[in-house]
């Protein structure tokens, strides 16, 4: 609901508050009367452009830098424009501030609730608060783009959409998995005889993930075996050879031995030093005899190690990988070999899921289309209903929906869904947009809004002169209308027709005050005495007369 509007030196406007409430209960009717020229449309077009319309520097009143427009919204926790938003990483409270700022120069900022966004991010969101119907622009359900979502919650059919959305998803899933599949079996069909090779090379090859690290190690081992064998060999003789190390530990620990049972504990701990020794050495000679077998054991090793680590190297760059890669790159050309070995069937059973994918979309898909045909004769009866008291008695609406070609198909389903008008009899529907006139087009969405009263986000419409070209009983059906319409939704009526304008609960007069030196708007929220001389002027012209005062009285207390 807009809970605000302010402006700042916009076109003839320089200051401007206004606040709506909404004390009925119910979403509210508010109407904006006064006479031609005195700037209703300005009004309107800077409410629009702080929902996201277009700007230029001519909305900068004269001699100002820049103009300002700002628009309070009140939205539930699930509002769509809270979702919006918070996708967008933006915090949101229960009220929403939309501003725009216009530069002399026409260049243009946008915010929500002081925090800077696009102009773009500002219409998705100004699209989700409120909708102008007005005389010469195409807003809301003049929008094609909008039928079918508005159908389908006419019909409550957003659930079956979500449903068809769904398998369509499924559908292209399959779709794009046996695609990927042919292209995949195609390639492995063309390099056949190239990786039959490659893997029969790496197989005979059968290379370790982690062998170049340890060729390396064992190269660098031979590379110094002389040196190495040489110390090994002294190592041993200083162990073991005549009086070596080994033997003199062995002869101290005997001699402790005899002597640790009269030492009263005193060589305890010597004797267990002398056994460790003894155990370390005996265990180190065997292991320098073990790397002297080895290194002795074949004199060409070095050349063998050598030439494997040159043949992996080679594999290696050959297939551009990594030496440690190539018993992965061996194990995916092996799956590869083994997708062209079972092609014919991988590719037999994905068109089966893709075929049984479309199958439970075009089911889905179908069923959806059905009830929305129903709920499209509901709407089209719906709307009838109040065309004749709009002084449409002759048009005809028409819902049209079209089965669209497979290629056309979306996640929206399999139709193309339109809203058609004539206006004359005999003549074939047409876009609701194109057929009917700026009067004709209003009142056409006032029974559609009737119509579909509890349908969307939108909580704010505005109608510019819905009552364009009618009067007495045809006027009245219009203001009873749009005060049924405000028991769902805030209702906002700019309007020349004192029936419409007396059974709104707020009442605005805007006014035009002209000097020989500038112009200027503004607008009076009216009180009840007020009201009454509004409408007397309404109802009589320039001069206000007694009987015109008293059509009032009785139009206000009618409206009770």
């Amino acid at each position: 609901m807009l809970l605000g509007l302010s402006i700042r030196d916009f076109v003839l406007i320089g200051r401007l508050d206004l606040a709506f409430s909404d004390s009925t209960g119910h979403g509210g009717l508010a109407a904006l009367t006064g006479e031609t020229g005195a700037g209703k449309s300005i009004l309107l077009d800077a409410f629009g452009l702080a929902l996201g319309c277009r700007a230029d520097s001519g909305a900068v009143r004269a001699g100002a830098g820049q103009a300002t427009i700002t628009a309070a919204f009140s939205i539930g926790k699930n509002h769509a424009a809270r979702a919006i938003l918070v996708a967008q990483g933006l915090d949101v409270g229960d009220t929403l501030i939309l501003r725009r700022v216009v530069a002399a120069d026409g260049r243009g900022r946008a915010f929500i609730d002081d925090q800077p966004v696009s102009v773009a991010l500002l219409k998705r969101v100004g699209e989700t608060l409120a909708e102008i119907q007005g005389q010469f622009e195409q807003h809301g359900l003049l929008s094609v783009a909008n039928h079918r979502d508005a159908l389908d919650a006419f019909g409550g059919l957003e659930n079956r959409a979500t449903a068809v959305s769904t398998a369509w998803a499924e559908w292209r899933a399959a779709e794009t998995a046996r695609a990927e599949a042919v292209v995949a079996y195609e390639q492995a069909r063309r390099e056949e005889e190239y990786l039959r090779h490659a893997v029969g090379e790496l197989d005979r090859l059968a290379p370790g993930a982690d062998e170049e690290d340890e060729l390396a190690a064992r190269r660098q081992l031979l590379r110094h075996g002389a040196a190495v064998g040489k110390a090994v060999v002294a190592a041993l003789a200083e162990l073991e050879n005549g009086k070596g190390l080994a033997s003199q530990l062995a002869g101290a620990h005997r001699l402790i031995e005899r002597q640790v049972g009269n030492a009263g504990g005193k060589l305890d701990a010597a004797l267990a030093a002398l056994d460790r020794a003894v155990s370390e050495t005996v265990e180190a000679a065997a292991q320098l005899e073990q790397a002297r077998d080895a290194l002795d054991a074949d004199p060409s090793a070095l050349e063998k190690v050598e030439e494997r680590l040159f043949s992996l190297r080679a594999a290696a760059r050959k297939h551009g990988v990594p030496l440690a890669g190539l018993a992965g790159l061996r194990e995916r050309m092996a799956e590869q070999l083994a997708a062209l070995d079972d092609g014919d069937a991988r590719q037999r059973r994905l068109a089966a899921e893709a075929a049984r994918a479309r199958a439970a979309f075009v089911e889905a898909a179908e069923g959806l289309s059905g009830a929305r045909a129903k709920a499209a004769a509901r709407l089209d009866k719906a709307v009838a209903s109040e065309l004749a008291p709009l002084k449409l008695e002759r048009a005809r609406f028409a819902t049209r929906l079209e089965r669209q070609p497979e290629k056309d198909w979306s996640a929206n389903g399999i139709d193309r869904i339109e809203f058609l008008v004539a206006t004359n009899p005999g003549a074939a529907p047409e876009p609701i947009g194109k057929v009917a006139s700026g009067g004709e087009l209003s009142r056409f969405m006032l029974a559609l809004k009737v119509a579909m009263a509890r349908v969307g986000e939108v909580g704010t419409v505005v109608f510019d002169e819905v009552d364009s070209g009618v009067g007495g009983a045809t006027a009245a059906a219009v203001g009873e209308r749009l005060r049924r319409l405000s028991r769902d939704l805030q209702i906002l009526v700019v309007t020349h027709s004192p029936q419409v304008a007396a059974l709104a609960d707020q009442h605005w007069l805007i006014r035009k005050t002209a000097t020989r030196a500038k112009a200027s708007t503004d607008v009076i929220a009216l009180d009840e005495a007020g009201r009454r001389e509004e409408l007397a002027r309404m109802l009589s012209g320039a001069e206000v007369t007694a009987e015109a005062r008293a059509a009032a009285d009785r139009l206000l207390a009618a409206r009770v």
